[in-house]
């Protein structure tokens, strides 16, 4: 008797573990799965190239973050031309659904 109620106590042990880490890997409004995750953090990776391959702006003063495909852009810029050309250049990598624009011109 004692181990059948070892190997039922395991058992349901292994269920709710296996349960718990699937629902880790879930997305929803508010937090991405990790294949979103991932997916972002290559987005980010490439609007970042996209800003410091252009000479007219200034990497370093722009901050970009991604949530399931909408980029975020912040920071301060030197000119109104600095963050149209910002925001032209995220537009322009495949995969971005949308560009917020909250960098601020000095």
């Amino acid at each position: 008797m004692k181990k059948f109620d070892s190997i039922r106590c395991l058992l349901f042990g292994l269920c709710i573990v296996l349960v718990l880490s699937l629902t880790g890997c879930a997305g929803g409004k508010l937090h991405e799965s990790t294949g979103e995750y991932f997916d972002d953090v290559a987005l980010t990776s490439k609007v970042k190239t996209s800003i410091l391959g252009d000479a007219k702006v200034k990497f370093l003063q722009i901050h970009v973050e991604t949530f399931k495909g909408v980029v975020q852009l912040s920071g301060f810029v030197d000119s109104q031309a600095s963050a149209d050309q910002a925001v032209h250049l995220a537009r322009t990598v495949k995969g971005v659904k949308q560009v917020n624009n909250s960098l601020i011109v000095k």
